[in-house]
């Protein structure tokens, strides 16, 4: 079945940036399909969508993968957008990283967007798509307690100039999205007001962006106004990656001044 309908295929869509980036795919005339492993979440919040279906799978299951290609292909057999955005969590001491939490994390992280990408080749060849991973501004720079979670981001960002440099010539475009903190539920439980003044305090911007506002450059990337940008990382994070140390002490002599 072939359709004329513009398709995305969102994974981790069940919450935070995957259901915004849904939302907006919506209100831009695109039919979207929302991947994620957790069944009851993902079908209570794509029920109360209009043209948003819930498709329950696992990414870092290869034959997940591959019956998710197939029900595409014959239900669609296109893909317009591809945003891989399903991804782990996992903040401890390098010490303390055991192999299987590593191979977990990278299990969804990475080999998942690896994966997914691939199997959906055909269906973006179809429709000369775009792709956007979603990486992280611990990919771009390291901080304590990440080992695994800023190593794997820091992969996908590889990788995505790796797909834009193979996959040009079919006229497919692939970016990536490397956010800073953002208010998610997840940020709002773990996030401390100590850590969140500190962030504040290091962000030019000083606060956390918001799930729409990084939703916003992904459906951008993924549009005909961005139809001569790939292999790009944009970090999308308030200024976080621009600065260094000692912004709070140079901000508080500026307004002295």
């Amino acid at each position: 079945m072939i359709t004329t309908k513009r398709i995305a295929v969102v994974t981790g869509a069940a919450r935070g940036i995957g259901l915004a980036t849904t939302q907006l795919f919506l209100e831009q005339g695109y039919e979207v399909l929302m991947v994620d492993r957790d069944a009851p979440e993902l079908e209570k919040v794509a029920a109360k969508l209009e043209n948003a279906y819930a498709w329950v799978y696992d990414i870092s299951e290869p034959d997940n993968i591959a019956h998710l290609a197939q029900e595409v292909e014959n239900q669609y057999g296109r893909v317009d957008a591809l945003v891989n955005n399903a991804g782990v969590a996992d903040f401890r001491p390098l010490e303390e990283t055991t192999y299987e939490i590593w191979r977990r994390v990278m299990a969804t992280n990475l080999d998942g967007i690896f994966l997914t990408t691939q199997s959906l080749l055909p269906l973006l060849k179809a429709a000369k798509g775009a792709i956007v991973n979603i990486a992280s501004i611990s990919g771009l720079r390291a901080s304590t307690l990440r080992v695994a979670y800023g190593t794997s981001k820091a992969a996908v960002i590889h990788l995505t100039q790796q797909q834009a440099a193979e996959l040009g010539e079919h006229g497919i475009r692939a970016n990536c999205v490397a956010p800073g903190p953002v208010d998610t539920k997840l940020a709002l439980a773990v996030h401390t007001p100590e850590i969140r003044a500190a962030y504040h305090d290091a962000i030019p911007l000083n606060r956390y962006g918001s799930e729409r506002e990084i939703a916003e450059m992904i459906v951008f990337l993924c549009s005909e106004k961005s139809g001569y940008v790939t292999g790009q990382v944009i970090a999308v994070d308030g200024g976080f990656q621009s600065t260094g140390v000692g912004l709070p002490a140079l901000r508080n002599l500026s307004v002295k001044a």
